[in-house]
Formats: C-alpha cells, structure tokens, sequence
C-alpha cells in the first residue's frame, strides 16, 4: 500500500486530519452499531452536555509498523477498559470493549496510509472520545451521546524528541482528594492547561504537581506519569488515588521487574525524597518515556545525576525494551500486541 507524502521523520505532536473516523450515537441509553464516516466535524447543539458541564471522557493509543511489516495497537484492551471506567464515573453510557476495538481496528485499517513507516519515529496516535451530545440546562448528564474515534500521524511529544526536560513544581493542584484525578476526564486536562502555560512561558516542558491534600508527594504531570530509578537501581513509581492508571507506565513496570530483573517498588513518593534519585522520567501513551533532567522549584533546582543531555542507563534500558516490543523487534507477553492488517 502506498504511504501518503508526509515528511515523516519531522512530523510534530500536532492534529492532521486523516480519511476516516468511526463515529457511534447513543439514545434512551443504547448504542447504535456506528460507521466509518470522512466528516471529520461534530453538529451539536449549542446546549450540549459537553459544552455545558465538560461531560465528556477519552483516551489516547498508538498504532504503529513493525519491523516485519504489520500494523499493530498496543494493549488496547486496556484503553478500553479505562474509558468504560472513565464513563461510568461521568454518568456516560459506555461503550462496550467489543465496540471500542472494533472501532479501534475498523480506523486503523481505514487510515493504513496514514500510518508512519517503521523506524521514522513517528506514529499513528488514535483518540477515542465519548461526549455529552444532547441538550441540557439544568446540572444533569446528557440525555444522548456521541463515541467517536480518530487518528493522526505524530512524532514526538515534546519538541527535542528524546532529550532530558526540565520542569517546573507547580505551585497549583492537579486534581482533588476523591475527585476524577483517576479517571481520562477532559476536565482534568482543562484543569492544567493555564499551569501548563505558565511553565511553557517560563521555558519548561511540563510541571510538577503534588498532591492536593498535602502538597507533599509527588503526583504527575498534566499528562504522563513519573517513573524514578533509585541509584542502587530499584524503580520507583508514585502511588496515590488521584493519580491516572497509565498503561505505559503499568507496562514498563513489568518491563522492569520481568525483562530487566530489576526490583519495582508503587509507592508514595515525598518530594523531599527526589533529590535522592538518580533517574527520573515521563511515561504515557503521547510521550511513551521521556528523560528528566532537572526540576526547579521555589528555593532551588534539583539535577538528577543522568543530567541535561542524555536519558540515564535504566530509562534508555526501559525505552528501547518497550518500543521494541511495540515495533516488534522484542516479543511482547501474551495478550499485548493486536495485529489490526
């Protein structure tokens, strides 16, 4: 099949619309089968629940080309589980997993074009969405709704590609003691984007947050899950109620304890204690693990001994293991790979 003409080895973190989009409506409470459409619009009314209330839920997963040929999703068994909780949580209806990856696979294959060549770098990022798609006025969920699934060539998150970052510790909270902290609301993303802008504006990539209780321990950030590596080589993932179940980082936690042999410590994580790492890093779908070189705070910078120029040993060891198994150049565990064409 013929690849469309894209400069894939230089393609930003950014929207490109491509042919296809899978698109499915729920009313009185019950799905239709949907469709591949090539709108790549949404017609709603202007009292929708999404636009009033934020009622409204996603997920982000990859396509990707293997070494041999093929066009796999990674763990999408999972992305659904997760927006079936995030649903549940919002008072959406879900969408079952047998519709998720059928709408999964049916994209994909649609847009195979689209799907970056093995070893550019780049990748097929799908973001399935559930929203509130009929009117309300009163503080109530919708009384209809719309799933959709679409897809864009990526490269990576953050500009640099895969040099260490430096981040800000947030002087604001991410998300609440027994609020959606845990589930892939869109709210949560609103919630960071003016933090988020702050440290843009001030030179770094992303922010720090700890929790809102305490404002103690370390969280993430406003997208992605952190992942240190304590320098006797333990790795070390935070652990509270608020903090979003990333896939990635559950695989590269596996990663680490069954590819690696390294021991794996899910924990809360003071700040008090980073200082004390030798590695730090990002992990998520859109940044996969991207290295952190330093943090500054209110008082001072923290420098991990990685430093600002290179990931450090077990974060390169952690990446290369994972994109290898995406690419299929490691075999992956049972149940991880779903081959779509």
């Amino acid at each position: 099949m013929e690849k469309k003409n894209l400069d894939w080895n230089n393609l930003s973190f950014s929207y490109i619309p491509t042919d296809y989009r899978f698109v499915a409506h729920c009313k009185n409470g019950a799905w239709d089968e949907g469709a591949l459409i090539t709108d790549p619009s949404c017609t709603m009314s202007e009292c929708a629940g999404v636009i009033q209330y934020a009622q409204t839920c996603f997920e982000g997963l990859k396509a990707y080309t293997t070494k041999d040929g093929r066009i796999v999703t990674f763990r999408p068994d999972l992305n659904a589980e997760r927006l079936i909780s995030s649903a549940e949580r919002l008072l959406i209806p879900p969408v079952s997993k047998e519709m998720f990856l059928h709408a999964v696979d049916e994209v994909v294959k649609a847009n195979a074009a689209w799907v970056p060549p093995y070893g550019t770098g780049a990748t097929l990022y799908i973001r399935p969405c559930l929203f509130g798609s009929g009117s309300v006025i009163g503080v109530a969920p919708a009384p209809e709704y719309e799933f959709r699934v679409f897809c864009t060539p990526v490269g990576p998150y953050f500009k640099g590609g895969i040099k260490p970052i430096r981040l800000l510790l947030s002087q604001y909270d991410r998300a609440a003691p027994h609020g959606t902290g845990d589930i892939k609301a869109g709210l949560n993303y609103a919630m960071s984007l003016y933090p988020g802008h702050v440290a843009k504006d001030m030179g770094y990539s992303e922010n720090m947050y700890l929790d809102a209780a305490t404002r103690t321990n370390v969280e993430e950030t406003g997208g992605a899950n952190f992942l240190f590596v304590t320098k006797d080589g333990t790795v070390v993932t935070p652990k509270s109620n608020t903090i979003l179940p990333s896939i990635t980082r559950r695989s590269l936690v596996y990663i680490a304890e069954h590819y690696l042999g390294l021991k794996v410590e899910e924990r809360v994580v003071p700040f008090s204690e980073v200082k004390d790492f030798a590695e730090c890093a990002l992990c998520g779908t859109a940044a996969v693990i991207s290295p952190v070189g330093a943090v500054d705070y209110d008082g001072g910078t923290l420098t991990f001994p990685s430093g600002m120029e290179k990931m450090g040993p077990v974060t390169a060891k952690l990446r290369e293991t994972i994109v290898g198994i995406q690419e299929g150049e490691i075999e992956a565990p049972e149940g991880w790979i779903r081959t779509i064409c």
